[in-house]
């Protein structure tokens, strides 16, 4: 399985849960998940985060370790333009487009895996959210395409703060 992360993933966990100061392991796992090729960023996705300023911390994380994280897939524009005529709207302005940012592109490429890439966000479900207003994980219930957050990918990825001492011992993390 891969596991696609939204932007949101990385910026709220620096905001509020695993501040690179605090919590470098889990920066150092997602960066070992990156290398295996189980975690990944699409271009779009990094392309958004690298726009910060550039003394902001993660910011500089991502554009050093951009080639790692960078999924190297491609997104097909029919399966682009699948995400947002099903998953949002057919009739969008160019102003809902923009609101929109990555998300089509990050669906586009789980689409043309069938089923192999998991999207990962810290969005939360809104059903009731119509057009562009819509979260990823309604659109991804919508596509069919599997959608977690990253508590969820914590949990299904074993993360420990000590996880290089249990591959050091031959078990998964």
């Amino acid at each position: 399985m891969i596991y696609l992360l939204d932007a949101n993933v990385l910026i709220d966990a620096e905001r509020d849960y695993y501040t690179m100061e605090r919590v470098p392991e889990f920066w150092d796992w997602l960066l070992h998940l990156a290398d295996s090729g189980q975690a990944k960023l699409p271009i779009e996705v990094l392309e958004e985060l690298s726009r910060g300023q550039r003394e902001d911390p993660l910011v500089m994380w991502v554009k050093r370790h951009k080639a790692a994280l960078l999924w190297t897939g491609e997104a097909v524009i029919g399966n682009v333009r699948r995400a947002v005529n099903e998953g949002y709207a057919a009739d969008l302005t160019e102003d809902e487009l923009q609101k929109l940012g990555a998300d089509p592109f990050l669906l586009a490429h789980a689409l043309s895996m069938d089923g192999s890439i998991t999207l990962v966000t810290m969005e939360v479900s809104k059903p009731r959210r119509e057009r562009a207003n819509r979260h990823l994980p309604d659109v991804c219930k919508t596509l069919g395409v599997p959608c977690i957050d990253t508590f969820e990918l914590l949990r299904r990825l074993n993360f420990r703060t000590d996880w290089r001492n249990t591959l050091r011992l031959g078990r998964r993390p």
